[in-house]
């Protein structure tokens, strides 16, 4: 069994943070996902949004939604979003610290 995050990073639209916020939000969380919303110090318009899971990675790619949800659920968030410059799934590979 291995960690895994779905990571995305976007520059937002000046003051877009909650309507960005609710339109981010899945309709439904697959089981066992914790997500986490990171904002920079410095410039609240930059976000990064990810998820933790453990599982494996078959458990990882059927519990990705479906592309018409998907899709839907990026369209309800373009308006907020300036920009993207990270978006993917990643293994945890290492822990480090208690």
């Amino acid at each position: 069994m291995a960690t895994w995050s779905v990571l995305t990073g976007r520059k937002l639209k000046p003051g877009a943070y909650d309507d960005w916020r609710r339109a981010w939000q899945p309709e439904e969380w697959p089981e066992g996902v914790r997500g986490y919303i990171l904002r920079k110090i410095g410039d609240p318009d930059e976000v990064i949004a990810f998820g933790l899971w453990e599982g494996t990675r078959e458990g990882l790619e059927a519990m990705r939604p479906d592309p018409a949800v998907e899709s839907a659920r990026q369209s309800r968030m373009a308006p907020f979003v300036e920009g993207q410059f990270a978006d993917g799934a990643y293994e945890v590979v290492d822990t480090i610290g208690g």
